[in-house]
C-alpha cells in the first residue's frame, strides 16, 4: 500500500503523520482521501479502529482555507464523547498551521461556546441539538460551511435524531460536500442519507482488505453468580486496561459494588451520568487510575482509549452489530489485544452464531486458581475436584 495519499497533502500535514509514527495509509483512508479532496460525497462503512476519523479529517483540514475567516466544516458526532475525541484530533493534526476547531456539545454552557464562536474557528464539531440551537440563533452561518460529515451515520439517523440531522443538513447551500461515515451502514441509513447526497461515491471496506487481527476472542462459561468473581479475577492480573460492556445501569450499579466490596477500584459510564462524572471517569482511566471502565452501550458510544488491552462482555450484546463496536475498542489499528467474554450457558450458543458470522476464531477458556487457562491445563484428580498439570516427577510414599 502506498503513502501517495499522504505526499500529497501540504507539508504540516505531512510532518504530522510522520510524528504519528503511523506508516501506510489504512484501506478507508486510501479509498476516502482523494475521492473527499476532489469535492465528491461519499457514504462510507468501515470497521470500527480502520482510522475513519482521519480518512475525512485529513482531506478537510487539506481544503481548509484561510483566507476566508468563518466555519468551513462542520463534523457532527452523536455523543459528547467522540465529539471531544475528534476536536482532539483535529488539534493535534492542525500542529503547525493556524488552522482551528472548536466543540459544541449539549449540557456545556451556551455563552461559553458563543465565546469560541467569536474566534472564528474553521472546522466545527458537536452534537445534534446543541449545533442545531446555534443554527438557529444564527450563530453558525450554515451557507458558509462547504463540507459536512456524520460521523457514526448509523447513530444519528434514528428517529430521536433524524428531523435535527436533516435541519441542519439543510441549512446548508445545495453545493455542499456530505460525508457519512460509520462502522456498521444499515439499508435504512443508506436510504435516508442518499436523498441529501449528489451522486455519492459509496466505500465499504470489508474485514478481508484490512490487516489480519491480532485480536483474541476468548470466553468463559459461568454461573450467572459467579460472574463478577471471574471479573474480579481477570482485573487482579498484571497491565490491565479494560472497557467492561454492562446491559443495563441497573446490573452496572449492582456490579460496582460487587467489585468494590471485592476492593477493586472500577470506573462506571453510563447515560445517566453527568458531564463532570464522565470526564472525572475517564481522566482518571486513561491515568491508570483503575484497571477497568464499567459502561453500557450508549455510554461507550465513540470512546477512543490508547492502548486498551481487553474488551470484557460481562453481559453478551444482543445483536452482533453491538459485539463488533464493543470488540473493535481494542486492536485499533493492528495493535495487539484481548477480547473476554463472561458467559452464562444461554449466551454460549448465541456468542458461537456471532464468531460464525463474523469468521472469527473462539477460545474457550476455564478459571482455575484464579486464572483464566485453557481446559487441558487442568486435569481431575478426583471427583468435584481439579488439578492443574504439572511436570511428571518420581514420587513414593514417605
Amino acid at each position: 500500500m502506498s503513502t501517495t495519499v499522504i505526499t500529497a497533502l501540504q507539508p504540516f500535514l505531512q510532518e504530522n503523520w510522520t510524528k504519528s509514527e503511523f506508516t501506510n495509509p489504512t484501506p478507508v483512508q486510501e479509498k476516502a482521501i482523494p475521492a473527499i479532496l476532489e469535492g465528491a460525497d461519499v457514504l462510507v462503512e468501515s470497521p470500527t479502529g480502520t482510522g475513519k476519523t482521519l480518512a475525512y479529517l485529513l482531506p478537510i483540514i487539506e481544503k481548509i482555507d484561510l483566507t476566508k475567516q468563518h466555519p468551513q466544516a462542520v463534523i457532527v458526532a452523536p455523543s459528547k464523547e467522540l465529539a471531544m475525541q475528534i476536536l482532539q484530533e483535529i488539534q493535534k493534526w492542525t500542529t503547525g498551521s493556524d488552522i482551528s476547531g472548536a466543540s459544541f456539545i449539549g449540557g456545556a454552557n451556551v455563552k461559553r461556546q458563543l465565546e469560541k464562536l467569536k474566534k472564528r474557528p474553521q472546522i466545527l464539531v458537536g452534537t445534534p441539538g446543541r449545533l442545531q440551537e446555534l443554527i438557529q440563533m444564527k450563530k453558525i452561518k450554515m451557507h458558509e460551511v462547504t463540507t459536512i460529515v456524520m460521523d457514526e451515520a448509523d447513530q444519528l439517523f434514528i428517529p430521536e435524531h433524524s428531523k435535527t440531522i436533516q435541519n441542519i443538513i439543510k441549512s446548508t447551500l445545495q453545493e455542499r460536500q456530505l460525508l457519512l461515515f460509520s462502522a456498521t451502514l444499515k439499508e435504512e441509513t443508506e436510504k435516508q442519507a442518499l436523498q441529501f447526497m449528489r451522486n455519492p461515491l459509496v466505500m465499504k471496506v470489508s474485514r478481508d482488505e484490512l490487516a489480519p487481527s491480532k485480536v483474541d476472542h476468548l470466553y468463559v462459561v459461568v454461573d450467572q453468580r459467579e460472574k463478577a468473581n471471574v471479573l474480579a479475577n481477570i482485573l487482579r492480573e498484571k497491565n490491565i486496561k479494560a472497557l467492561g460492556f454492562v446491559r443495563d445501569i441497573g446490573n452496572l450499579a449492582v456490579l460496582t459494588e460487587k467489585l468494590l466490596f471485592k476492593k477493586l477500584n472500577v470506573g462506571s459510564l453510563h447515560s445517566e451520568s453527568t458531564k463532570q462524572d464522565r470526564e472525572t471517569a475517564l481522566k482518571n482511566f486513561r491515568k491508570d487510575e483503575y484497571p477497568v471502565l464499567l459502561a453500557t452501550d450508549v455510554a461507550a458510544r465513540g470512546l477512543d482509549i490508547k492502548e486498551l488491552s481487553h474488551v470484557i462482555h460481562y453481559d453478551l450484546p444482543e445483536e452482533v452489530e453491538s459485539y463488533i463496536h464493543r470488540s473493535g475498542r481494542t486492536g485499533r489499528q493492528g495493535a495487539e489485544g484481548t477480547v473476554i467474554s463472561i458467559l452464562s450457558e444461554r449466551e454460549e450458543r448465541k456468542l458461537k452464531q456471532f464468531a460464525k458470522e463474523l469468521n472469527i476464531p473462539l477460545h474457550k477458556r476455564v478459571m482455575f486458581g484464579g486464572k483464566l487457562v485453557q481446559e487441558h491445563e487442568i486435569k481431575p484428580v478426583k471427583k468435584g475436584s481439579f488439578k492443574k498439570k504439572s511436570p511428571k516427577t518420581k514420587s513414593g510414599r514417605k
